[in-house]
């Protein structure tokens, strides 16, 4: 029986990669004397996983990518002008209004008198905690976890802290590598709640599979989920 429920925040409680979308596209206009869009988002991609060793996830690290990606592709000849751009373009970012999406509040709230709820997110730790503050649904949590990465010994070293047992536990998001692979793997549960857009660093090399896998259409269907797996 699941007694604790995980909720992953960007792109599952609220819209995160729609903005970094955007993001990517002002970024290519601004770089287009330069290179062309494709050229710049191939090379934004492999800077920023060159660097997630290094600045890990978040807006910032991003920011710091975009501008390590506009010297290269400039030659050094990118103009301090339009270093201000990329840190306007990040500002615009961190400044963009929290956006719910359909479901959440309706389905958290009927399940927070139920069960532990704790939100479990990678990324910048102030960034997030304002996300989660502006979100309004801190109340339903008892929670919240920012952590640098979302793999096995993660989400363990998580479960051991509360004493939860792995099997009366529920990790629910839209990252296939992030949010179900891993659970999967220490022995939990994981309901993939689908996304229409992907970072493509975020991308899963297998599938999901297992008795304890669990797809969904939208956040709305985790309710009869968990009263078929108390049965």
């Amino acid at each position: 029986m699941i007694k604790t429920i995980g909720f992953d925040a960007d792109d599952t409680l609220w819209h995160n990669e729609t903005v970094f979308v955007a993001t990517h596209q002002r970024l290519c206009d601004l770089l287009s004397r330069y290179h062309d869009a494709e050229k710049v988002d191939t090379l934004l991609n492999e800077t920023e996983r060159r660097n997630l060793e290094r600045y890990g996830y978040g807006i910032k690290s991003f920011t710091l990518s975009a501008i390590e990606t506009a010297i290269e592709l400039s030659n050094s000849q990118v103009s301090a002008d339009e270093i201000r751009q990329i840190i306007a373009l990040s500002h615009d970012m961190l400044d963009h209004p929290v956006e719910i999406l359909d479901g959440v509040p309706e389905t958290v709230s009927t399940l927070a008198g139920q069960y532990h709820m704790i939100v479990i997110t990678k990324g910048d730790l102030r960034d997030q905690s304002r996300k989660y503050s502006l979100s309004e649904l801190d109340p339903h949590f008892t929670e919240l976890e920012v952590v640098t990465e979302k793999d096995p010994a993660t989400y363990d070293r998580i479960l051991k802290r509360h004493r939860i047992a792995p099997e009366e536990f529920l990790m629910v998001g839209n990252s296939i590598k992030s949010d179900i692979l891993p659970v999967l793997e220490i022995g939990a549960h994981a309901a993939h709640v689908p996304y229409p857009h992907t970072w493509v660093l975020d991308v899963a090399d297998r599938d999901p599979e297992g008795p304890r896998y669990h797809a969904l259409d939208g956040i709305a269907d985790l309710p009869s989920l968990l009263q078929r797996l108390a049965v």
